[in-house]
C-alpha cells in the first residue's frame, strides 16, 4: 500500500536456491528415506522455470475461452491436506531469534492504547471519543484509516493462541466490544469501518478512493481470527453482520461491473469470505467471495502466462491466497493452477536473494530481469509482499509436503522477515532496499501505521507456525529454531536445541513417545552439502541426507532418544539472471550484507517521519569486488571471534560482511563482481 498523495492512484492500488533472480537451476530430489520408508506422499512435480506461454492448453481452456470465462458456481468439496501444521499452542519457542522477535512485538502491541485504536471508528459512528488520534495511515484524514486495527486484532489472536497470554486476550476482547458498539451505532446493515460508507459510492462510480475493500478485509480477518484463535463469539457475530453488508453491496452489481470495480480496487476479500464460510458452514459467504474473483488477473495465471509486469504486488498476492483457499474448499483445479503457477513465477523469476520481491511496490519488468528492475528506484521488497508470499507457501506446502517450499519459506523468514524488525522496540520496516549504501527505514511508535506495520505486527506473533508439520504417522522437522513440539494425538514430545542460524548444528531430543513406531522426517536443506551428518543415539548413520529432501527415520522411539544433525553451511554466490556481475553472498541460507557507517542519515530518514520511501542521501562508496576463483570462500573469510562475521581479502578496498537481518546501518547486498 502507498500514500494517496505519493503517486497516481492506479499505482497504489525455488528453483532452489529460491529462484531469487538467479538463473534457473535443476532442483534437488524430493525426498530420501534412510530407513527404507517411502518419501512424503504425493510429492509435487519438479518446479520449472515459467514459460511465456503454456506448452499445452491447460485443463478447461479452449481456443474460444479462458479458464474463468463462465460465471463461477461454488460447490463444496473439500481437499484433504497431505500434511498438516501443528496448532500454535502445540509449539513452544525457546531462547533464540524467533522468541526475541516475538517478545519485542508483544511490547509494541501492549503499548498501543485501545481508545486511540478505536478513535476513528467511534468518530465515524458518532460516538464520543476524547482519545488523541493516531498518526500516519491511521490519521483521521487518511482514507486508509482503520486497516491497522484489523491487523492488530489478528496479531492479538495469534499471540494468544501461541502463548495463552491472558493480558493480550483481554485487550483484544475489549477492542472487539468497542467495534461492536460502533457497528450497532452506525446501524447500516452491518457496516463497520473508520470511514463512511460513501467511500464505496465512489468505488461504485470507479472514482479514486484509497483501498476501502483492502481495509475491510483486514478488519474482517481480524474479527475472524479473534473467533477461531481466541474464541470470541462476539467477534464472529460482528464479522457475520459485516459480511451481510458486503453481500448486499456486491449483489446489487452486475458481474461486468464488479470486474470493473476489481480493476479499480481490491482487497483480500475472497480469502476472508471463504474462511468465514468454512467457519460458519454457510456457503452464502463463499458465493459472496466469488464476486471478488478478478478474472483478468486469474486467467493468464491459469494458462501459465506471467503477465504480472505493471501490477501492484501487495494488492494481488492476497487474491492468490484467496484462490488457494477456494481450491481447498471446492477441489476446483483452476484455482490450484492459479496458485501454483503464480508462486513458481514469483519465487523463481521475481525474487531477490533475501526472499523479497517488487520494486516501488510493483513488478516492473518481465521475468528474470531483476538487475534492470533493481535500478528503477531504491524502494525494493515491500514487506507486506513477503508476509503474503509466506502465507501462500503454507497453503501449497499443505497440498504436497514438498521440502522445496520450505527452502523458500526459510530464506524469506531468516533474511527478509527477521531483517525487518528493530530490536527492542518491535518497530518494523516498509521496504527492504537493496540499493548500494541503503538502510532500513523503521516505523515510529504512533505516527506511521503503514500496511507493513500491520503485517509485521502479525508476522512476529506466529513465528512458531511452520517449524513442524505432521501427517497421520510422521512428524516433519522443517525449520531449525530452538523449540518444543507436542503432538498430542500421538503422545509425542520433541525438543529441538540449536543456535541456528549461527551454526548448522541441531539436536532433536525425544521427551515422550508412544510404544508404536512412527516416522521422524528431517528436512535436509538445499543450502547444505552431501557432507551433512546425522547421529542417532551416538551412532552415525551411514546414509547422508540428500540436500533439498527429507531424511526419514522410522522406529519405535522412546524417551531419551536423540538425533544430532550437522548441516554444513557454505559460502555461495547468487548472481542475477540478467546481469551475472551482480551477486549476493550467502552463508547457508543467511544473506550477508556489507557494512558501512550511517553517514548522512538523520533521525527522520531512519524512522520514516516523511514516509516509508527510501530516499538515498549522502551516497557512500560501495566498491566493486574482484573474485579470486569460482568459490567465494577463497576470498571471503570468517572473522575470528565473530558469529557469522566475514571480510573480503585481496580487494582494492576490503569490506566487512555480516547477516542482512542484523544490519541496521548502511549496507550493501548486491555487488558488482568481476
Amino acid at each position: 500500500m502507498s500514500k494517496l498523495n505519493r503517486r497516481d492512484f492506479t499505482k497504489q492500488l525455488a528453483a532452489i536456491p529460491v529462484g531469487l533472480a538467479a538463473a534457473p537451476v535443476v532442483l534437488g530430489q524430493t525426498a530420501t528415506a534412510a530407513s527404507g520408508q517411502a518419501a512424503p506422499p504425493n510429492p509435487a512435480p519438479q518446479i520449472k522455470a515459467p514459460a511465456a506461454a503454456p506448452a499445452h492448453k491447460p485443463r478447461g481452456v479452449t481456443e474460444e475461452s479462458e479458464a474463468f470465462a463462465a460465471p463461477l458456481v461454488f460447490a463444496r468439496n473439500d481437499v484433504k491436506p497431505v500434511i498438516l501444521p501443528f496448532r500454535l499452542d502445540e509449539v513452544t519457542l525457546e531462547d533464540g531469534p524467533l522468541l526475541s522477535a516475538r517478545d519485542w512485538d508483544r511490547g509494541f502491541i501492549m503499548r498501543l492504547p485501545n481508545d486511540r485504536l478505536l478513535h476513528n471508528f467511534r468518530v465515524n459512528a458518532s460516538l464520543p471519543s476524547n482519545a488523541v488520534p493516531l498518526g500516519g495511515w491511521e490519521d483521521p484524514k487518511c482514507e486508509l484509516r482503520g486497516h491497522f486495527v484489523g491487523h492488530y486484532l489478528s496479531a492479538c489472536a495469534l499471540l494468544y493462541a501461541a502463548t495463552g497470554d491472558l493480558a493480550v486476550k483481554a485487550k483484544a476482547d475489549e477492542l472487539v466490544s468497542g467495534l461492536a458498539q460502533c457497528q450497532d451505532a452506525l446501524n447500516q446493515n452491518g457496516y463497520l469501518s473508520a470511514f463512511p460508507s460513501e467511500f464505496f459510492d465512489r468505488l461504485d462510480r470507479l472514482e479514486k478512493v484509497w483501498a476501502p475493500y483492502y481495509t475491510l478485509h483486514k478488519i474482517m480477518a481480524g474479527l475472524l481470527d479473534m473467533k477461531t484463535l481466541a474464541g470470541s463469539d462476539q467477534a464472529l457475530d460482528v464479522a457475520v453482520k459485516f459480511a451481510g453488508w458486503v453481500d448486499a453491496w456486491t449483489a446489487s452489481k452486475t458481474e461486468e461491473h464488479m470486474q470493473e470495480i476489481l480493476n479499480t480496487e481490491y482487497g483480500g476479500m475472497n480469502e476472508v469470505l471463504y474462511n468465514l464460510a468454512a467457519v460458519t458452514g454457510d456457503d452464502r459467504w463463499a458465493r459472496t467471495g466469488d464476486c471478488f474473483t478478478k478474472k483478468i488477473f486469474f486467467n493468464p495465471l491459469a494458462a501459465r502466462r506471467d503477465e504480472l509486469k505493471g501490477l501492484h504486488m501487495n494488492t494481488h498476492v492476497p487474491q492468490v491466497i484467496g484462490a488457494a483457499r477456494r481450491y481447498e474448499l471446492t477441489s476446483d483445479y483452476r484455482f490450484a493452477d492459479v496458485s501454483r503457477f503464480f508462486f513458481e513465477t514469483v519465487s523463481e523469476a521475481r525474487t531477490y536473494a533475501t526472499g523479497g520481491s517488487s520494486n516501488d511496490e510493483h513488478w516492473l519488468v518481465e521475468p528474470y530481469h531483476l538487475a534492470a528492475e533493481m535500478k528503477v528506484s531504491a524502494n525494493h521488497q515491500e514487506c507486506c509482499c513477503a508476509y503474503n508470499m509466506m502465507k501462500l507457501t503454507r497453503h501449497l506446502y499443505g497440498w504436497s509436503g514438498d521440502p522445496r517450499l520450505i527452502d523458500y519459506y526459510e530464506r524469506a523468514l531468516v533474511n527478509h522477515r527477521l531483517g525487518a524488525i528493530e530490536p527492542e522496540t518491535g518497530h518494523t520496516t516498509y521496504f527492504l532496499s537493496l540499493a548500494p549504501g541503503a538502510w532500513k527505514t523503521i516505523c515510529t511508535e504512533d505516527d506511521s501505521f503503514w500496511c507493513c506495520t500491520g503485517t509485521g505486527l502479525e508476522e512476529f506473533t506466529k513465528l512458531n507456525d511452520t517449524i513442524y508439520y505432521h501427517d497421520d504417522n510422521s512428524l516433519f522437522v522443517n525449520l531449525y529454531f530452538a523449540s518444543t513440539v507436542r503432538w498430542r494425538e500421538r503422545g509425542v514430545v520433541l525438543r529441538q536445541k540449536t543456535n541456528f542460524p549461527a551454526s548448522g548444528r541441531s539436536e532433536l531430543a525425544i521427551e515422550e513417545s508412544p510404544a508404536s513406531a512412527w516416522t521422524l522426517r528431517i528436512r535436509i536443506p538445499a543450502w547444505t552439502s552431501v557432507d551433512n551428518t546425522v547421529i542417532l543415539n551416538g551412532k552415525r548413520l551411514e546414509a547422508a541426507g540428500m540436500p533439498g529432501s527429507y531424511l526419514s527415520l522410522t522406529r519405535a522411539w522412546k524417551a531419551g532418544d536423540r538425533v544430532e544433525l550437522d548441516l554444513p553451511m557454505r559460502l555461495t554466490a547468487e548472481p542475477l539472471a540478467d546481469d551475472r556481475t551482480q551477486q549476493a553472498f550467502l552463508f547457508g541460507p543467511v544473506v550477508l550484507a556489507g557494512q558501512f557507517p550511517k553517514t548522512g542519515l538523520s533521525d527522520k530518514l531512519l524512522h520514516g517521519d516523511e514516509g516509508p520511501e527510501v530516499r538515498l542521501a549522502s551516497p557512500v562508496d560501495v566498491p566493486a569486488l574482484k573474485a579470486a576463483g569460482d568459490d567465494p570462500a577463497q576470498w571471503i573469510k570468517p572473522v575470528a571471534g565473530e558469529v557469522l562475521g566475514f571480510r573480503t581479502t585481496g580487494q582494492a578496498e576490503d569490506v566487512t560482511l555480516k547477516p542482512f537481518n542484523q544490519s541496521f546501518q548502511r549496507f550493501a547486498v548486491y555487488w558488482t563482481v568481476s
